[in-house]
């Protein structure tokens, strides 16, 4: 057992104790040099004394006559070659006295014992601390992979590092950090590559680790390409456990060109082993991150996309002085392919077109903003309402083409003073003229098909009606198809009912019980269409 300054200490504080125990004087020896060799005081009362009990490998307890007097000799157990002495005929048994300076003794080797692996292991916890500091004080893994591979690096004494994370995309692993060496300088590796180390530690999630100095080990790399020869290797595998779940590889740090000794230890093993699993928590929270920051840019995308949308449609009031209407659209995703536009005409004419592309979302929002643009230019510039359909299918030939999409429009032009309306029906189903009076509705039928499908320019359609004695109802398919609880159709004579009902009331009201029929009838559900009402009471 080696010295200890702390042991000898507590022995010296514990031996009154037990001299007191002991009913007189108490020594601790050691023997020095193997059995045979000369008795040194390890502890106890007086200057070390030039006398030394001739003790040899028989461990039984005996009896000697020392200078100060007769003693007794008692070994102590689990402590090689070390011996109590206490007087002879003693009130305590010496074997009792001698197991309590063993267990003084055991304390006090297995704490030396504890502080020597602290002190060897000192680099490697501060490094564990270190890079539990780095990856919990930063949420991109890129700002902290190339301070971990340092750290590592410098730890384990390896000249070159590279930590790579795994693409499952395109089945590469790609590195994002690196030391002794640039990014730049190697390409992606294919996780299949057979004679890449890293792709081997990647698809088997083992550790490989080469050592040249040993004549025994076989050669991680191919015979030709890469062939690390001279060089010790170190590649662990990056592994990531989801709660519950086994662990699964998801990156691989390299090391290599030792420093000093060219063999990566057991110990470097282990390290480097831990720290590859704190990366690879690190990792999937970076992905988490960048995942949810991209669901939160693509929301604002898309509520911007929307409201730049909404805003293409025009309020009702820019009309409202002709005529009593009410327009409403709600789109079932946050962009989509209704739309309405209501338009001032020469002669104090008015301009009502409803629209429906055949999609929603991007794709029928870019069809639906073009039609708007366009419809706001040849309204004017057209003479007919089929003329202007004709016109805007032309400006849109090449889109709808490449998309495959087609839309019903509905475009009429209506005279107050004239109490007439001229219109042209690119396919779209739910038009109707209801009268104010008999709350009868005829429905204002094709005139060509939709837009997109043929290139048929067709005929203008008109209707007369008696003063204050009509009211025009538009809407899209997401109203009348809008489903019930079971699954049943809203239909077009829900709609026109309302209108009959309050054939007498504003058109706001007309609108807002259509709307409000609808939320009841499905419930509240999000729409699966997007769904348009237009109202013009003439």
């Amino acid at each position: 057992m080696p010295d200890a300054p702390g042991g000898v200490t507590r022995l010296d504080r514990l031996l009154p104790v037990l001299e007191r125990l002991a009913g007189g004087r108490v020594r601790v020896w050691r023997v020095e040099g193997g059995w045979g060799g000369r008795a040194r005081l390890l502890a106890g009362a007086g200057e070390t004394p030039s006398w030394s009990p001739p003790l040899d490998g028989d461990r039984a307890g005996r009896r000697w006559d020392s200078p100060d007097g007769p003693a007794w000799f008692e070994p102590v157990q689990d402590a090689e070659g070390v011996w109590l002495e206490t007087v002879e005929g003693g009130a305590s048994p010496p074997a009792a006295l001698a197991a309590i300076v063993g267990s003084v003794l055991a304390a006090e080797h297995d704490a030396t014992q504890v502080a020597a692996e602290l002190s060897e292991r000192y680099e490697e916890i501060d490094l564990i601390y270190s890079i539990s500091e780095i990856l919990g004080h930063t949420i991109r893994l890129d700002e902290a992979a190339e301070r971990i591979l340092r750290e590592v690096s410098t730890v384990v004494g390896a000249r070159r590092a590279t930590l790579l994370v795994h693409d499952p995309e395109q089945r590469v692993l790609r590195i994002v950090a690196a030391r002794g060496m640039s990014p730049d300088e190697a390409e992606p590796i294919e996780v299949d590559d057979p004679c890449s180390i890293a792709a081997r530690v990647f698809r088997d999630g083992r550790i490989v680790s080469y050592d040249p100095t040993d004549s025994k080990a076989t050669n991680p790399g191919c015979p030709e390409g890469r062939n690390y020869r001279g060089q010790a290797f170190l590649a662990v595998p990056v592994l990531y456990a989801a709660p519950g779940a086994r662990p699964r590889p998801i990156g691989v740090v390299n090391l290599t060109d030792r420093e000093g000794e060219d063999a990566f230890t057991a110990g470097d093993r282990k390290l480097v082993a831990a720290i590859a699993n704190q990366i690879g928590a690190a990792i999937e929270n970076a992905r988490l991150v960048a995942k949810d920051q991209g669901q939160q840019r693509v929301r604002l995308e898309l509520e911007l996309a929307r409201d730049l949308q909404m805003k293409l449609l025009p309020s009702p009031l820019v009309i409202a002085a002709r005529v009593d209407v009410a327009a409403r659209c709600r789109q079932a995703e946050s962009v989509g392919g209704d739309f309405y536009n209501l338009l001032n005409l020469r002669a104090q004419r008015i301009g009502v077109m409803i629209g429906d592309v055949t999609s929603h979302g991007f794709g029928a929002a870019l069809i639906m903003a073009q039609v708007m643009a366009a419809s706001g230019i040849h309204s004017e510039s057209a003479q007919t309402p089929s003329e202007v359909l004709r016109r805007i299918e032309e400006s849109l030939k090449g889109e709808l083409a490449s998309t495959e999409m087609f839309l019903t429009v509905f475009y009429a032009v209506v005279d107050p003073k004239a109490c007439r309306i001229t219109y042209a029906n690119a396919g779209h189903p739910h038009a109707f003229l209801v009268s104010a009076r008999t709350g009868e509705a005829v429905r204002l039928e094709a005139t060509r098909p939709p837009l997109g499908l043929a290139t048929q320019p067709g005929e203008d359609a008109a209707r007369d009606w008696a003063r204050h004695d009509a009211i025009l109802c538009l809407f899209t398919d997401g109203v009348a198809d809008a489903a019930g609880a079971r699954s049943e159709r809203f239909g077009e004579e829900r709609v026109l009912g309302h209108v009959d009902r309050l054939k007498s009331r504003p058109a706001r009201e007309i609108l807002e019980s259509v709307h409000a029929d609808l939320a009841g009838f499905t419930g509240g559900a999000p729409p699966t269409d997007d769904r348009t009402v237009v109202i013009l009471k003439m």
